[in-house]
């Protein structure tokens, strides 16, 4: 029977690379996931984080039955890593976006045993994305978890669960199992597929024998079930299932797999995208993996709300994994709340030679049969992001993963008009306003506004107002568009980036959200499009000042809400009732409001009045905001994401600060240095004190392995203290 032992704690690590004989005491304790180097979250040079580093793990040697082999499973580490038991090389991976794995068994050694990570995270050509310079930054260190495996000589390679007939009365499941042998000779076993429900009752099963051949191919067996009354997966109801695969000998469970799944039905069709049958125009946004301070390495509570964030704070339902797999806990959490994904592999606009291919083709197929049984995952992206034609290598990779998964269309991101289309849905970066009509169907708008305006969270307020309604009137033609199945903006949030394509902060302003995941006007936009009953929006893009704008004022004032109308107020007069603008914005769920605003109440020298909007549904008053009209500070506001982390020195949580005026809205031009202390069990990720550009920042708490109660405390000159308080807890 397999066991699974997490590996994440107790490691060392040292930023050189050092052969066995270096004692431990000149490494660092750590724990996994891990960055290389901790980082300003901005005006930092890439190669800082640009060398070979040595990890080592002490552990000792498990009671392995015969036949039993021990395992390391890597989830990810950037950017090659080489991999030694007790000095011994057992070789090296490249690549680091994408799971591996090293057989221990054989170097093994009684008592305490050593595993050795020489991990190399330069920018090598000979590895995927580079060869060029790319726009994203890749960072180092083992970024994901770590787990020493135990199995039997014979046990389950692979398990690939999809659906069929699931808009029928009689859905059907399909599992395909891949057996390996590692023994010396044939074995006569039995097969078990059980399907159970969420609350992991059984609904069906089937058991065959099987007779599994020696070797080092694995021997795949087909088997089906009667699904009966289940389910569908969908976006407001996304009901998984788990099919457990149980390898059986004579002396009861040999092995065993369980695999989450959906029954759905998902296609990408010339006159749009259909899941379960139903039409959906999908409203979508590029995510990059990485964070301020740590780069990707992000625990999984982290990864899990960057997938929060897209669905219920932007109200997106497509999200794609620029421009490589992400992490199984970011896409747990889409399977789990009904986000689609668009998973991709590695790459930016280059092409290297043929080992270079050879490893985009290992990397598709990783990222295939990692993520293939989850119902989020709608396509599969087979070219190398905006990269030129090559026949033979993009119809090598739309063949393999057809082959690994005939369940699922493929699409291949393409800025070139003319490119070849060898998918099945063509993915198009779009950044020209009117959209394109299409040539080719199913077509999906990839990219869209991004490097063509870059926006921070400080620039005047043109052009905030500007970047957000980009985004909507983007939206708005693409779901007006018959042939056009959807539009993913560029991007949810800022990222750290190369030199020569950042802004002089070497961060690219293109998400709808800063590079700490708080929000931009764009952001308030696509909220909007949230259904009030889940949610109710009301946001004006404004500061409420007469000096930000061109020539003054702030006419017209654009307000992005999900309400039937609004109510405006300056000071105490009303200024009547408003409607969205549908004429301009037809198609969208929730058009944006764009107001007039009186010359009568705004005018140079003239002191300003607050501002006032209410909106209504349904003729009920459902939602306020004021904004005052003097833009002073008024208080320092601190937020955690999380009340309570685990006590297992990775765990993180996000803690946000603000200046706000007297009805908390945030000031852009606030630029206090704010100083942060924390007392108990956890550490503080980021800079402190910390100037503020834009009004708002965030900084990480990372819980140590003691429980204990964390208190924060939030200090600027001239406004109170803000306090804020997490329990760290026993796993």
């Amino acid at each position: 029977m397999r066991t699974v032992l997490a590996l994440n704690d107790g490691w060392l690590f040292l930023p050189e690379q050092v052969d066995d004989s270096t004692p431990d005491s000149r490494f660092e304790p750590v724990t996994l996931p891990h960055a290389n180097v901790v980082l300003p979250h901005r005006n930092f040079d890439n190669a800082e984080y640009q060398f070979i580093s040595t990890y080592r793990r002490r552990f000792p040697a498990p009671e392995l039955a015969p036949g039993q082999r021990l395992f390391v499973d890597f989830e990810g580490a950037m950017l090659a890593s080489t991999v030694y038991l007790n000095g011994v090389r057992l070789g090296e991976y490249r690549g680091g976006f994408t799971p591996f794995s090293f057989d221990l068994t054989d170097s093994l050694v009684p008592g305490e045993n050593l595993l050795t990570v020489h991990l190399d995270s330069r920018e090598r050509p000979d590895i995927p994305p580079y060869g060029f310079v790319v726009d994203y930054l890749t960072f180092g260190g083992i970024y994901r978890e770590v787990a020493l495996r135990v199995i039997d000589a014979v046990h389950i390679a692979d398990v690939f669960v999809h659906t069929h007939d699931v808009l029928s009365e009689q859905p059907r499941v399909v599992v395909e199992t891949a057996l390996l042998n590692l023994a010396d000779a044939p074995r006569d076993l039995a097969l078990r597929c059980e399907l159970l429900d969420e609350d992991h009752l059984p609904i069906a099963q089937v058991e065959e024998a099987v007779s599994v051949p020696t070797g080092t191919l694995a021997a795949r067996h087909e088997i089906a079930l009667q699904a009966g009354d289940v389910r569908l997966w969908a976006l407001d109801d996304p009901a998984l299932y788990t099919l457990q695969v149980t390898l059986l000998d004579a002396g009861g469970e040999a092995d065993r797999v369980d695999t989450r799944f959906g029954f759905r039905e998902a296609r990408f069709e010339a006159d749009g995208f259909f899941l379960n049958g139903e039409h959906l125009p999908l409203i979508g946004l590029n995510r990059h993996q990485t964070y301020p301070y740590i780069g990707a390495a992000a625990p999984a509570r982290l990864q899990r709300r960057d997938a929060e964030i897209v669905k219920w704070e932007l109200g997106c339902n497509l999200v794609r994994t620029s421009h490589y797999p992400q992490s199984r806990h970011f896409l747990d959490r889409c399977d789990e709340i009904g986000l689609l994904v668009f998973e991709e592999i590695p790459g930016w606009q280059h092409i290297g030679d043929e080992a270079w291919k050879q490893l985009s083709l290992d990397y598709l197929r990783a990222m295939i049969e990692r993520d293939r049984n989850r119902p989020a995952i709608v396509l599969w992206g087979v070219r190398v992001n905006e990269s030129g034609d090559d026949t033979a290598f993009y119809r090598a990779t739309n063949d393999l993963a057809h082959e690994l998964d005939p369940t699922r269309q493929t699409g291949g991101v393409r800025y070139i008009w003319e490119s070849e289309f060898l998918e099945d849905v063509f993915t198009f970066n779009d950044f020209g306003f009117p959209l394109r009509e299409p040539v080719h169907t199913p077509y999906l708008i990839t990219e869209f506004g991004g490097h063509t305006f870059p926006t921070k969270t400080w620039d005047h307020e043109e052009r905030v107002v500007e970047h957000a309604l980009r985004h909507a009137r983007v939206q708005n033609q693409q779901i007006g568009m018959p042939t056009v199945t959807g539009a993913i903006g560029w991007c949810a949030f800022d990222y750290n980036t190369h030199q020569e394509f950042g802004s002089g902060d070497h961060i690219c302003h293109h998400g709808v959200m800063d590079i700490f995941r708080l929000p931009k006007y764009a952001a308030a936009f696509y909220a909007s499009q949230i259904d009030p009953a889940q949610r109710v929006v009301l946001q004006a893009a404004t500061v409420w000042s007469m000096g930000d704008r061109s020539g003054g004022g702030v006419n017209p004032l654009v307000v992005f809400s999900n309400c039937d109308e609004i109510e405006m107020f300056i000071g105490d007069e009303r200024q009547g009732c408003f409607q969205p603008d549908r004429a301009t914005f037809p198609h969208l769920p929730h058009a944006p409001y764009i107001i007039p605003v009186s010359n009568t109440h705004i005018t140079w020298g003239r002191a300003m009045a607050d501002l006032r909007l209410v909106g209504y549904i349904g003729g009920q008053p459902v939602m306020e905001q004021r904004i005052a009209s003097d833009g002073l500070p008024r208080a320092l506001e601190l937020e955690a994401d999380d009340c309570e982390l685990v006590a297992d020195g990775a765990d993180m949580t996000r803690v946000a600060f603000r200046i706000v005026d007297r009805y908390g809205n945030r000031l852009p031009y606030a630029t206090q240095v704010v100083t942060l202390e924390v007392g108990g069990p956890a550490d503080l990720i980021g800079e402190n004190p910390f100037a503020l550009a834009g009004g708002q920042a965030a900084v990480y708490l990372r819980a140590r392995q003691e429980p204990g109660t964390v208190r924060v405390r939030a200090t600027t000159p001239r406004l109170p203290p803000a306090e804020v308080t997490v329990t760290v807890r026993e796993g």
